[in-house]
């Protein structure tokens, strides 16, 4: 019997706007896979259903429509394709399913980040005023009879200052992914951006300041990922910055592997899954005193954290040029790193669900 495994297996249906196999798939579609697959691992009977495309998984997987219509499709889809469940997982990108609204199965809200600023970053005034309401309005009273997961200690100030209850809330740190990094140390000042290239991430803003950063360290500036913002972010671009596209997990490793720093410029992130994955390598981060980051990384333990872009070229510089700190840091952030573990997720994640499930 795996670790965790109850007595009595639960019917558990995820409801998620992207499957990991989605082009665009990143932090949130790695979490909801792990989680799926835990439970499936744990014995739990485990059903997805995600905006297309998908991908095939060990657990039961079904397409429910497209990026917006999906959220209309789902009641009926779970009807079809699910039929009946002990609990539901309502993953929440922006907005959740509102599942509460159309069953009475118990469901979890499961938070990644609260989007409140993030929704003019990407969408056009109505909509993000639309946007804003159907998040920080209407979910927290559809929810209120419902419990949440949230993945840090961020998150979980966020809902409760859109009125959520804190006592509905589980706060539940997620582990990393299983990376281990290969290859050696670059003898060359090496700094790595990492993730999906969209607008809250700020790369942007890495490559604004490498200059500036350059002049002092030299080196190579890396940029590994892909997504929206690539081609406005080559035409920002200057020497010693590399694009490598989408990275492969072999290719990540690498990059890990041969990295000094993670510059991680995010706008706020739910956890910030890459900076534990660049942690577990032994990859310290400079980045923004920001919700999430602030939870991932343990300032001046794990990493450097600014208040501005002057003080983020000023960290990233002292970091990259303080050998012994750097050294001090990577092995406080490998430690850090190792508290982060699925299991320890898994076994959080259950009981939250069993909880739910008894109402």
């Amino acid at each position: 019997m795996e670790p965790g495994l109850t007595l009595t297996p639960l019917r558990i249906a995820f409801l998620a706007w992207r499957d990991l196999g989605h082009p665009q798939a990143g932090g949130s579609e790695y979490v909801v896979d792990e989680l799926a697959q835990g439970m499936t691992d744990r014995g739990h009977d485990v059903v997805l259903l995600a905006g297309s495309p998908t991908t095939d998984h060990p657990y039961e997987t079904w397409p429910i429509g497209g990026t917006y219509d999906q959220y209309l499709r789902a009641p009926f889809a779970f009807r079809r394709h699910v039929r009946s469940a002990d609990v539901i997982v309502d993953v929440e990108n922006g907005i959740p399913f509102f599942s509460p609204l159309w069953t009475r199965t118990p469901s979890i809200c499961l938070v990644h980040h609260v989007h409140t600023e993030q929704w003019g970053m990407q969408f056009s005034a109505p909509i993000a005023a639309v946007g804003r309401t159907l998040e920080g309005r209407l979910m927290p009273r559809a929810y209120r009879r419902s419990s949440y997961v949230s993945v840090s200690p961020s998150t979980t100030r966020s809902l409760v200052g859109l009125g959520v209850d804190e006592v509905s809330i589980t706060t539940i740190e997620m582990g990393a992914a299983p990376v281990l990094a290969t290859g050696t140390r670059s003898p060359e000042p090496r700094f790595l951006v990492l993730g999906r290239l969209v607008p809250h991430k700020r790369v942007e803003l890495a490559v604004r300041l490498w200059p500036k950063v350059r002049a002092v360290t030299g080196g190579t500036l890396v940029i590994a990922g892909d997504g929206p913002e690539i081609d406005q972010l080559r035409a920002l671009t200057s020497p010693g910055v590399v694009f490598t596209g989408f990275i492969s997990e072999e290719r990540k490793a690498a990059e890990l592997g041969a990295a000094w720093l993670l510059i991680h410029p995010a706008h706020h992130e739910g956890w910030g899954t890459v900076v534990i994955e660049a942690a577990a390598a032994g990859v310290p981060t400079v980045g923004f005193d920001v919700e999430g980051v602030r939870d991932s990384v343990k300032a001046d333990v794990t990493g450097l954290l600014a208040d501005d872009d002057a003080s983020f070229v000023d960290a990233w510089i002292r970091l990259a040029t303080d050998d012994t700190l750097r050294s001090t840091m990577s092995e406080a952030a490998r430690q850090r790193a190792n508290s982060f573990t699925w299991p320890r997720a898994l076994d959080l994640f259950e009981k939250a669900l069993e909880s739910a499930a008894r109402g």
